[in-house]
């Protein structure tokens, strides 16, 4: 059974078979669909990448207002298109790491404030133009411009000065920061002739595509870029992309088979996806989070406490569970961990334990506080007693003042008939 199973995820990943029947075959010799997927992912992997064909993908997220200067991209259509025709000079792996793209090594200096970043050499822009440390070096000047309305403008923002020298591009900062090879795989960071000072949306980058028409959310057509210089990207011959932003209307292409994939299964019908026939759903680890955005330098969220009091306040995991269907990971904060060169790793237990340390700073706090609002309700519960008393003396005080008045009033009357019987004796010794 087992030779049987190999021989046909064989077939399958040289295309003799299709996956339908296979699954069928394996699901007749007792094996389990998830089983018969494993072995047929194997399978394709060990067999290669097949070169050339259409690839055609729904998206979401595209706009007609979109534009095609990477410095611009708000949105993952625009993401897309742009890592179609263009690089940076890094990337993230799926491990979190650095992979090099244009720069081929990257040094840095004993406090992290100085970073040369070598160019690759041999690689050429899609309009024939050889890749240089100044077209990086004028693509950097203009996203960290005092005018430039790069989306990336607010990450270069510690950068003291840039050069170009030789085949070396040279950044000096104005404080260590072991992350900025990290920054620099920023996605608007595209590599441009001359930095796109010319024509910046004029599409012409290193990538692994030829973008060959552009429709502003609605359609994407680009071709395999014959100079590309990574033999292991770039397998298909063309690649259309097409902007689908109802979630429904893109599933129902997928499932219809109008496109062979699409991005952003909503986590609500993910597995009802993964059931239809032919279809695969693929939920990828990545550096892409949801955050809830405090202005920091505005009330009320210049105070810290408040800031601390809503981040423990929030339960991630059932945010994950009720919001996300389970599709995601609860964190605790943005590690800072990334594998960088030797001795320049920050580890993430370290951060752990400073936020455990904050929270229990935070509880204690929070029990003196509980501990002083006892105080204070006895001092209230004190404060009454005193009112109450000095309430019953003021009653007291108002029922003297009433009885001296009605003294005061008998003692008149009686000096009156005094005064009258006074009168009456002096009148009867006449």
């Amino acid at each position: 059974m087992t030779n049987e199973l190999k021989y046909l995820s064989q077939q399958v990943a040289r295309q003799r078979l299709d996956r339908r029947s296979f699954l069928g075959r394996a699901g007749a010799l007792g094996v389990s669909a998830a089983a018969a997927s494993t072995l047929l992912s194997s399978a394709v992997m060990a067999q290669g990448a097949v070169k050339g064909g259409t690839i055609k993908v729904a998206v979401e997220g595209g706009s007609s207002t979109d534009s095609l200067d990477p410095a611009l991209v708000t949105n993952s259509t625009g993401t897309l298109v742009n890592r179609l025709w263009g690089e940076p000079l890094v990337e993230l792996d799926a491990d979190g790491g650095l992979e090099m793209r244009l720069a081929s090594e990257v040094i840095a200096s004993d406090d992290a404030t100085t970073w040369t970043f070598k160019i690759r050499e041999g690689v050429t822009f899609s309009d024939g133009k050889s890749l240089t440390a100044e077209d990086v070096l004028a693509t950097l000047e203009r996203h960290a411009g005092e005018d430039s309305k790069s989306g990336a403008l607010g990450i270069l923002s510690g950068i003291k000065s840039m050069r170009a020298d030789g085949n070396a591009f040279i950044v000096e900062l104005t404080g260590p920061n072991a992350d900025l090879p990290f920054l620099l795989s920023d996605y608007h960071l595209m590599i441009q002739p001359n930095g796109g000072k010319d024509a910046p949306d004029a599409a012409i980058g290193t990538g692994p595509y030829i973008l060959k028409s552009a429709e502003m959310g609605v359609r994407f057509v680009a071709e395999k870029n014959p100079n590309y210089w990574n033999p292991d990207l770039g397998h298909a011959s063309t690649i259309e992309v097409t902007v689908i932003n109802d979630d429904t209307a893109r599933v129902a292409a997928l499932q219809s088979g109008q496109v062979h994939m699409c991005t952003r299964v909503p986590p609500k019908v993910a597995s009802l996806v993964g059931r239809m026939s032919g279809v695969e759903v693929h939920s990828v680890p990545s550096a892409g989070h949801y955050v809830f955005i405090m202005h920091a330098n505005t009330a009320p969220f210049d105070n810290n406490d408040l800031r601390l009091a809503l981040k423990y306040a929030m339960n991630r995991e059932e945010m994950v569970d009720k919001i996300q269907q389970g599709v995601g990971n609860a964190v605790t904060a943005m590690s800072n961990s990334h594998k960088m060169a030797e001795g320049t790793v920050t580890e993430s237990k370290e951060v752990e334990e400073a936020l455990e340390a904050i929270h229990d700073k935070v509880s204690s706090i929070a029990e003196m506080n509980t501990h002083i609002a006892e105080a204070v309700k006895q001092q209230a519960a004190t404060a009454e007693d005193i009112d109450r008393n000095i309430v019953g003396i003021s009653r007291v005080a108002e029922d003297n003042v009433g009885n001296a008045a009605e003294t005061t009033r008998a003692s008149e009357e009686m000096a009156t008939k005094a005064n009258q019987l006074r009168e009456m004796l002096t009148s009867f010794k006449v």
